[in-house]
């Protein structure tokens, strides 16, 4: 096997270079090796060698890396980045070999520093991972059978899966992702060993099975992955709410159950964009706590409004990132607003939408041209002419003007100038009012004088009323 091929494969060989000149080896390893196999590009490297943490930095410092630091010191990994001849910073993590021992399944292990690269390669996740390259000669180290693995597609544990799982729980999640990822299938004693021991996900913390769950949905097998969480019993320690989707039926409105719609409409979602696939994943999670039935007809009144406030729950309970957060209980709120949409809709009814949407416009677009599972062709082709024509529409209108941006002719220090009167919760309602008249075409945004008529006209309503 020829020596790694990377666009800083200078570096690397200066680093090897500057090891073996002290005696020591440096190897490509784990998922870099698994990549390089399956012919993906190289983001990273990682690489492992005999040298202790304390001569990497002094080794790797003669390769003049753009900086060095440690990435854990106590697991022996030190961190360095090279500036590739596109200019592109490419990190590089070595990492000392390295046996551990887990306690009662965390992920803060007790490490030992080794000399065996054979025994360092036992001690990881899946055989797939369990290769390494010598960077020197380019000698290729298998001991665990991951190169037979990946030429199969498999997914296979090292040694005994049980024990894998029990030092790390969070590689049950991992495996499932590395099938979401690779497209590969798991093996037979592995997979048993997923749901046999799904229950201890439970003790990892909520940002890492975040992390994982991120990992999956922006995957090319995203559906097959959420399929294969639920089925292995981890979705019950990751979003149990999902669980309560499946079997849920939506007959005579729809022949899917609410949760293999939900996996069809992460399918649609042909980019892997991860606020899209959190809502697709979230967008029908309020179905089950509002179906009704009423004379034989099945309703979900309201579902997506108590699916923007589950999706909210859960997202801040994995601890995801606001703004994330924010935008994916938009679009669960909005979900069902332009697959609603019909041409009689005057324009206003549109610059209604595209104001409570906001910048979340062009993914709820996508979103509902995804939502649409039917097996009915001239259904999908309904529900694709009416998206076609809502967004040609609010683009025209936004063109034209800039609807987020609509406000009442007259603020509220004008209103209180202009009435003598002090603030208070009277002034909402009138710019209210003010607005939704600009919104209809009724008002100019900047016609000061026929909005106080207007304010005037409303606030004696009022008071009549």
């Amino acid at each position: 096997m020829e020596p790694p091929i990377t666009p800083i494969n200078d570096r690397v060989c200066a680093l090897s270079d500057a090891f073996a000149s002290d005696g020591y080896r440096l190897y490509l390893v784990g998922g870099q090796v698994r990549d390089q196999l399956l012919g993906r590009r190289l983001s990273d490297l990682d690489l492992t060698t005999d040298a202790p943490p304390d001569v990497v930095r002094r080794l790797a410092a003669r390769a003049r890396p753009i900086s060095i630091y440690d990435v854990g010191a106590r697991f022996g990994t030190i961190g360095l980045v090279f500036r590739g001849d596109d200019g592109e910073a490419w990190p590089v993590e070595i990492t000392t070999f390295r046996t551990e021992q887990y306690a009662d399944g965390t992920r803060k292990p007790e490490v030992t520093f080794g000399v065996s690269l054979e025994d360092d390669l036992w001690r990881r996740d899946f055989t797939m991972n369990a290769i390494a390259v010598d960077l020197r000669d380019g000698t290729r180290h298998d001991p665990t059978g991951g190169v037979a693995d990946i030429a199969q597609g498999l997914i296979r544990a090292v040694g005994d899966p049980g024990a894998r799982f029990a030092e790390d729980p969070l590689r049950l999640m991992r495996a499932v992702r590395f099938v979401a990822q690779l497209g590969f299938m798991l093996d037979k004693e592995t997979e048993a060993a997923i749901t046999a021991n799904a229950a201890d996900l439970a003790r990892i913390s909520r940002e890492r099975v975040a992390a994982e769950m991120n990992a999956i949905l922006v995957s090319p097998g995203a559906a097959r992955g959420i399929r294969l969480l639920t089925d292995l019993g981890l979705m019950e320690h990751a979003i149990p709410d999902v669980l309560p989707m499946r079997g849920m039926s939506q007959r005579p409105m729809h022949h899917k159950d609410v949760f293999e719609h939900t996996l069809g409409v992460i399918e649609n979602l042909e980019v892997p964009e991860l606020g899209l696939r959190w809502a697709a994943l979230l967008h029908d999670i309020g179905k089950p706590v509002t179906k009704s039935v009423t004379d034989g007809q099945v309703h979900f009144f309201g579902h997506e409004e108590a699916g923007a406030r589950m999706a909210h729950r859960i997202m801040r309970g994995l601890n995801l990132d606001g703004a994330l957060t924010t935008r994916v209980v938009a679009l669960v709120r909005n979900h069902l607003r332009i697959n609603a949409y019909e041409s009689s809709w005057t324009d206003a009814a549109v610059r209604r939408v595209i104001r409570e949407i906001g910048t979340n416009l062009d993914d709820l677009v996508k979103l509902s041209r995804a939502d649409v599972t039917s097996y009915r062709q001239e259904k999908r082709d309904a529900a694709s002419l009416r998206a076609d024509e809502f967004e040609r529409r609010s683009h025209e209108l936004l063109a034209a003007q800039d609807v987020a941006r609509l406000r009442s002719p007259i603020d509220g220090d004008e209103l209180m100038a202009m009435f003598q009167r002090p603030p208070g919760a009277w002034i909402r309602p009138v710019k209210e009012h003010l607005l939704s008249l600009v919104i209809d075409g009724e008002l100019a945004e900047d016609d000061k004088e026929a909005a106080g008529e207007f304010a005037r006209a409303f606030l004696e309503g009022r008071t009549t009323d």
